[in-house]
């Protein structure tokens, strides 16, 4: 007990599951199919990525980075979620939570900045193709990947920082599945400038992100209309459908959970979002990938070809 009579929390209690509990055996079979396709999807599309010559270009080696991303952010917090529902247990430290904030943060932070990166690729890779590969060396694609990497580190620092150097007290039930930041903040019970920090600083990263992407986009566009041929327009804006699908998910859902005004705001919603971009969208992202891109489908059917090959030799 502190000198205001105040009791400090040590521990949460995610509550997020406690109003169905009839769907927990189905809701952990389900998230466990997702959390198995993911990690099985993304680490499949690196090591693809890795075996195939065809596929080490820039942007195959950023694309990588991004599943080796979506791997770990879903591994941040469906593993706690299984645990919930396997087992009932709801309670999570204070000290996991910081750590679980964290490292979400840190994830889902460097993914928008690697899908602004992997935008501006594709812009390098259409307005210049015969500069392409010099424009983009393996030290170019290294610094923009680390560049994201601190980029995301150092906002999980201050959002991190921020958040946890409020007061939590009495109240430690969490509404929600996981640690994250809009639960959180109706737990605390201090001054809210560092909230007002950590509101603007998320929405500046996630806006600022779109803005670079939308950019570069227009300026694709605008390279596209020059060509020509047709057929050439076509061809060349069908290897940016699946990175645009990519960011319009991640995007839209980031932007519906943070973004809006906190009037409009509903906690249910919230829970299906947060399911939405912590499960489900880690787990599409390789399957957008590899089906809309023939480089992706042709390489696999080469290395599964090699291993069926080097099988029946065996016996």
């Amino acid at each position: 007990m502190a000198n205001n009579n105040v009791t400090t929390v040590t521990e949460f209690i995610l509550t997020g599951f406690n109003d169905h509990p009839k769907w927990e055996i189905p809701l952990f079979l389900i998230f466990f199919s997702f959390y198995l396709v993911t990690i099985l999807g993304n680490l499949g599309m690196v090591i693809l990525i890795r075996v195939d010559i065809q596929l080490h270009i820039p942007m195959y080696f950023f694309l990588s980075h991004l599943s080796v991303l979506d791997a770990c952010y879903t591994s941040v917090i469906t593993p706690q979620i299984l645990a919930t529902l396997a087992t009932g247990r709801t309670v999570i430290s204070y000290g996991c939570c910081v750590v679980q904030f964290f490292f979400f943060t840190v994830c889902a932070g460097t993914e928008c900045f690697l899908l602004s990166v992997m935008a501006y690729d594709r812009y390098v890779a259409i307005s210049n193709p015969l500069l392409y590969t010099v424009a983009t060396g393996p030290r170019k694609c290294w610094s923009l990947v680390v560049g994201s990497y601190v980029c995301g580190v150092c906002g999980a620092i201050l959002r991190s920082t921020c958040t946890f150097s409020l007061s939590f007290c009495k109240n430690n039930q969490i509404n929600f599945f996981f640690c994250d930041l809009p639960p959180l903040l109706k737990l605390a019970c201090s001054d809210t400038k560092n909230v007002e920090i950590i509101i603007f600083y998320g929405n500046f990263v996630i806006m600022a992100n779109a803005l670079v992407i939308l950019i570069s986009y227009l300026l694709i566009i605008k390279a596209v209309m020059r060509m020509k041929a047709s057929g050439r327009r076509t061809k060349t804006f069908s290897t940016c459908v699946s990175h645009l699908t990519a960011v319009a998910l991640l995007f839209g859902t980031l932007i519906f959970m943070y973004v809006r005004s906190g009037s409009k705001k509903s906690l249910e919603e919230d829970k299906v979002v947060s399911v939405f971009y912590t499960m489900v969208i880690p787990m599409l992202n390789p399957l957008i990938y590899s089906l809309s891109n023939k480089d992706v489908k042709a390489a696999f059917k080469k290395v599964t070809g090699k291993c069926q090959v080097s099988h029946s030799i065996q016996h």
